[in-house]
């Protein structure tokens, strides 16, 4: 018997917060549009730098303006993989999402090389996330959460190939800060939020509570009907045997049947029968008054 149900349901906190990221992504890139002069991507990060430690704050805001496609890429997988995260893991949803949103940050600061570039785009914290989801699914063994996994290695499986420097202007250093970053994450709070729904055997286990011996049970009660049945069977052979007959005792024995014997009196022992004697003695007439008086 399944002891807990599933902590799953809509709630609008999975569709607001990923809109809320959303429109402050394109807010800061339409602001970098309108204010070319305050150079946005100065408030990315800089490894090694000290001087660009607040971008691990806000790099995830800042976008190529060179176009749309930058931020394209990087707002439809942010709106999917965190409304998955707030709907599937809304107990860790919260932490996970800042942390992931920090430590990609300070991670590409303290392992990527220096070249005097700047690293901006939320696809650092979106490895983070995939990664986190991915993994998390498969730790907990939950099939909800293990059909999370398939569907993020299906719709993002390619994105493995970020964390190799294939090409000069993608930051390969900041998906793999992230995707590392999700790991570790998914590895953190692995006891914490959806767990997969434990049997009542399993919770007597963690308490220590002997479980019942089901298989002893079985036997016992197999042995007990098996003498309840020989025990039947031989009050039938017993009653049987009780009115046989002397030719049929005979025959089963192979032996000539007795002769029956005579019933003996108790009457001191006598074999000879009772006798009774009726002797017939006949009744005489009274004898009749006299009539005669004297006088």
């Amino acid at each position: 018997m399944k002891t807990n149900r599933h902590p799953f349901g809509f709630t609008s906190e999975a569709i607001i917060y990923p809109a809320l990221l959303l429109l402050l992504m394109w807010l800061a890139h339409w602001a970098d549009h309108l204010f070319p002069l305050m150079k946005f991507y100065q408030y990315g990060v800089q490894p090694g730098e000290v001087s660009s430690l607040s971008g691990v704050f806000f790099m995830p805001l800042i976008h190529s303006k060179a176009g749309f496609e930058h931020i394209i890429n990087n707002s439809v997988p942010t709106a999917i993989l965190l409304g998955t995260l707030i709907y599937y893991y809304r107990q860790v949803a919260l932490r996970v999402f800042v942390i992931s949103w920090l430590a990609t940050g300070i991670g590409l600061w303290l392992f990527a090389t220096n070249t005097n570039s700047y690293h901006i785009g939320m696809s650092g914290v979106v490895y983070a996330l995939a990664s986190f989801l991915f993994v998390s699914g498969v730790l907990r063994k939950y099939m909800p959460l293990q059909a999370i996994s398939l569907f993020v290695a299906f719709i993002y499986g390619s994105m493995i190939w970020g964390i190799f420097p294939t090409e000069s202007h993608v930051s390969w250093e900041g998906h793999l800060s992230g995707m590392v970053t999700g790991v570790i994450l998914a590895f953190i709070f692995r006891k914490l939020g959806p767990q997969a729904p434990k049997y009542q055997y399993e919770i007597e286990k963690e308490l220590g509570i002997e479980p019942p011996d089901l298989e002893g049970e079985w036997r016992e009660r197999v042995r007990l009907e098996k003498e309840r049945q020989a025990a039947i069977e031989e009050l039938r052979r017993q009653r049987a045997e009780y009115w046989k007959t002397e030719q049929q005792r005979a025959k089963e024995e192979g032996r000539e049947p007795r002769p029956p014997q005579r019933q003996q009196r108790h009457l001191g022992e006598s074999p000879d029968p009772l006798r009774v004697i009726y002797t017939y003695k006949p009744k005489t007439p009274p004898t009749p008054p006299d009539d005669t008086t004297d006088e």
